[in-house]
């Protein structure tokens, strides 16, 4: 059987800032239909900043949607055709103040596949200098350093919920440990 779905009709019901969002009418292999809700979102990218003594830069972060504080690396959403390479050294400056001399592309990450089509852009920045933060203005947080190993072992534990920081930060430590990086 082929795995296919195909788009028959679309309707936005939703569009803000941050998201829009369609419920679509499907054709499924089987020839029945169904419907879909999609969330439309940009992107996003994501930095595992790595210091000279394998320390990583966090952020800690209100996240209203979930009423808590969260740890995660430095992460920002893509403006409409920005490249994501250049949203991540942006993020980095705005959120950590850090510039790096190295960047590697640790893939991508869809967050949530079943409802929306968001991609988030990962990456390793190293060889970090440091100057000021940028935050935006409805943007708060508090900067940490946190070793490496410690990081896996607090992601292990599920100390650190959010999907993006625990995907960067595993591959990040087996590439480390492969010698890749």
């Amino acid at each position: 059987m082929e795995l296919w779905e195909k788009q028959m009709d679309s309707q936005e019901i939703f569009s803000g800032r941050v998201i829009r969002v369609h419920k679509d009418k499907v054709a499924l292999p089987n020839g029945e239909t169904s419907f879909r809700e999609v969330v439309l979102h940009h992107g996003g990218v994501c930095v595992v900043p790595l210091t000279e003594q394998n320390e990583v830069i966090f952020v800690r972060q209100f996240r209203y949607a979930y009423g808590k504080t969260l740890l995660e690396i430095p992460a920002g959403k893509l403006e409409q055709g920005e490249d994501p390479f250049d949203c991540g050294v942006r993020e980095l400056k705005e959120e950590t103040g850090a510039k790096a001399e190295k960047f590697l592309s640790l893939g991508e990450l869809y967050p949530s596949p079943g409802y929306t089509n968001e991609v988030i852009y990962m990456y390793l920045a190293a060889g970090l200098s440091f100057g000021e933060q940028s935050l935006d203005e409805d943007e708060f947080l508090e900067v940490e350093r946190i070793p490496l190993d410690q990081a896996v072992e607090m992601v292990l534990r599920g100390e650190i919920k959010d999907s993006k920081t625990q995907t960067a930060i595993l591959k990040t430590h087996l590439l480390q440990k492969a010698g890749a990086v």
